[in-house]
């Protein structure tokens, strides 16, 4: 396995894992999120790749710089926007590499904490966080509630 920077070819594969990931996402939307991250990365500061023996991508990472992130004493903060692993590569060490890569990015760059969230009924990914060293700082139900415009 190896864990490097996403590339432009990389496109169609990371976008179906997005989609993977955030299975009630526009899958449009998405692609169009990793199109545009190699002209104009906007809303993700990095991304990196894992990448199997037959160099076949089986995860990735992304990584955002937050102005302010729970439980964090500096800004802004490095956030793993996402993170996925496929099936089939899962239990392997796949996730450990490409946070080791998120950690290695954050720390290049001088910060000194990373931060991550999962969904709150997500037990896979806070074992998977606790595993490597994230301690849980808070939980949240978050609300939202459309207005009509008169």
């Amino acid at each position: 396995m190896r864990v490097r920077l996403v590339e432009a070819g990389d496109t169609e594969t990371w976008t179906a894992m997005r989609g993977a990931l955030w299975p009630e996402a526009d899958v449009e939307e998405l692609a169009r999120e990793c199109a545009a991250f190699f002209d104009h990365p906007e809303m993700i500061d990095a991304v990196f790749v894992a990448e199997d023996e037959a160099g076949e991508l089986i995860g990735f990472v992304e990584l955002s710089l937050r102005s302010h992130a729970e439980g964090c004493r500096g800004s802004p903060v490095p956030y793993v926007e996402g993170w996925y692993v496929t099936d089939h590569a899962r239990g392997s060490g796949v996730g450990r590499a490409l946070i080791a890569a998120a950690e290695g990015w954050a720390t290049e760059l001088g910060y000194s904490e990373i931060a991550s969230d999962a969904r709150i009924d997500n037990r896979i990914s806070h074992e998977a966080h606790a595993a490597l060293g994230f301690k849980e700082v808070e939980r949240a139900v978050h609300f939202r509630k459309a207005l009509i415009r008169l």
